[in-house]
């Protein structure tokens, strides 16, 4: 800044660019006016900022950064979104071609209502903070998720858009799971399928079927054996095929009092007609009998089935004893095939030796033993008689299996039962009839089944929260679950790419929030930052990182908007 005095006495400033430069033949620094600003009383402002911002622009790489100067509007901040798990959801939902798959049924229904919005926000919330649809539309919609396509949507809309999936879910199951067997070259040559209970709080069951867009539904709440204790409330059962990569191919909802033997010839001609006609249906120990393994011969062909050991005389007999070397097929996990009797009765088992857990379970007996060895000193030590102190050790469910009476009728030891029981450590055994699957797929087969439970838990207990359904047509309950299978294969979709659990990738997702705040008389909506583990996650699942600013409204558009 300079000054100059006027003849009034007065004192003029004026503003200039100026920078010192060596004069070589004066040998000293001089300073040299780059640009005049002009006098200090007439100076644009305005225009001295522009030139802050853009010289900043440039330091910045491109982001504008203003100083806090008192010519800045004040921020307030009116809301904050969650954006990750939404975008995520987004780019799955497109990938996996359930999107498009949706949008043609739409198209070719002749349909206008914004169906595709309502599922895919009804899917994410799964994904996201599972509830009601009522919590969904009331809650979650508009203060949680940034889903400016499904704002607005009411409730009704939700159930419509179940509606719809009621009537067209076969056929866009269909297409996305052609989808993803090309996008993630899934491996579809041996299916595994298996059956779970989803029970409701209710005391009525349903009588009458129910005929909806042309489909008739059978009436789905019935009272059965439930795989969840809960027999006397009516229930629906849920049927799943899923890839060795655990990503699921196709599900079914039957009546609550439907047998799982009785499934099987649906099961095989429904994924036959998808042309995945080899499928083999993989059961627990609550399986095993000769009427249930004649029926699955009999409707499905094929099985694997766990086998209650210590129930099965010819397996501690016959299996546990034969000699051979076991193969290795994983680290954990090492195999040996048995064949017992010969032509049409011969059964084929396969015992599993998971080392690590007989070297878990070999020191949990020994600990058990101790405590035990305690427990009769202190028997024998007491001076009375105590008859059902004696009783209580010897129907103990954690020691009464390593004890025998004596002649008085009092508990010892039983090295014999001790001896039997070193038999079991590790080792599980199941039977197929299956001859055309190698004894090392016959373990990974029905390692593959709890990949069906894992998905199961997944879909009632952890994440997507199948139950409690709050819903009672037929229709409802049926799309209700096929949702959330829908939604189960974006999360699977995204632990195959990212190779992580999905507990992880959300927890990473979360931290990215759409921020909506006030700017001066402009309402803007920015994400916050990215930091460099949600990146890759982005990276992994295909999805590029939202811009800074996602959106700009001045007054005028807000007023026209509302």
């Amino acid at each position: 800044m300079t000054q100059r005095r006027n003849r009034d006495g007065s004192t003029v400033a004026y503003y200039a660019l100026a920078e010192n430069a060596w004069n070589p033949a004066a040998k000293r620094a001089e300073a040299r006016v780059v640009h005049n600003f002009g006098r200090a009383d007439q100076l644009d402002r305005a225009a001295l900022q522009r030139l802050v911002n853009s010289i900043n622009r440039v330091l910045n790489d491109g982001e504008t950064v203003t100083g806090s100067t008192p010519d800045l509007p004040a921020i307030e901040i009116e809301h904050v979104f969650e954006l990750g798990v939404v975008l995520a959801a987004r780019g799955l939902w497109e990938d996996l071609g359930i999107g498009p798959a949706i949008r043609r049924c739409i198209a070719e229904a002749g349909l206008t209502a914004p169906h595709e919005a309502a599922l895919f926000a009804m899917a994410a919330n799964r994904l996201d903070t599972p509830g009601s649809k009522l919590a969904c539309a009331a809650r979650w919609l508009p203060d949680v998720a940034f889903l400016p396509d499904a704002a607005g949507l009411a409730v009704d809309q939700l159930y419509r858009a179940l509606d719809f999936l009621a009537v067209w879910s076969d056929r866009i199951e269909h297409e996305v799971f052609l989808q993803a067997a090309d996008l993630f070259r899934l491996d579809v040559d041996l299916i595994f399928y298996d059956t779970t209970t989803a029970y409701f709080e209710t005391d009525e069951a349903d009588e009458q079927p129910e005929e909806w867009g042309g489909r008739l539904f059978a009436p789905l709440r019935r009272r059965g054996h439930s795989k969840e204790g809960r027999d006397n409330q009516p229930q629906v059962i849920v049927a799943l095929a899923v890839t060795r990569d655990g990503m699921p191919v196709r599900s079914w909802v039957l009546p609550g009092d439907t047998a799982d033997v009785a499934t099987v010839a649906r099961i095989k001609d429904d994924l036959r007609a998808w042309r995945l006609g080899r499928c083999v249906f993989v059961g627990d120990a609550g399986m095993y009998s000769a009427e249930n393994m004649a029926e699955l011969s009999r409707g499905l062909g094929r099985y694997i089935l766990a086998v209650p050991m210590r129930k099965v005389k010819e397996i501690e007999l016959e299996v546990l004893t034969r000699p051979g070397r076991y193969k290795a097929v994983a680290g954990n996990l090492q195999v040996k095939e048995v064949v017992v009797g010969e032509g049409e009765r011969r059964r084929r088992y396969v015992l599993c030796l998971n080392p690590e857990e007989a070297e878990r379970q070999r020191r949990h007996r020994e600990q058990v033993l101790v405590e035990l060895a305690v427990e009769l000193r202190l028997l024998q030590e007491r001076e009375d008689d105590h008859p059902k102190a004696a009783c209580a050790l010897l129907a103990s469910r954690r020691y009464g299996r390593y004890l025998a009476t004596d002649y008085l009728g009092r508990p010892r030891l039983d090295a014999a039962k001790i001896k039997a029981a070193e038999k079991f450590d590790g080792k599980f055994v199941v039977i197929t009839n299956d001859d055309t699957l190698t004894a090392e797929d016959v373990a990974l087969g029905y390692k593959g089944g709890w990949i069906i439970e894992s998905c199961f838990r997944r879909m009632k207990q952890t994440g997507l929260e199948v139950r409690p359904m709050f819903h009672w047509a037929a229709r409802r309950i049926e799309a209700h679950v096929r949702l959330c299978v829908l939604a189960l294969q974006m999360q699977r979709a995204a632990e195959i790419r990212c190779a992580l659990p999905w507990a992880r990738i959300a927890h990473e997702l979360a931290a990215l929030k759409a921020v909506r705040y006030q700017a001066g008389e402009r309402t803007i909506v920015q994400r916050s930052k990215i930091a460099d583990s949600l990146g890759v996650i982005l990276k992994k699942l295909g999805i590029s990182a939202p811009k800074q600013v996602l959106s700009v409204s001045d007054p005028a558009e807000t007023a026209a908007a509302t």
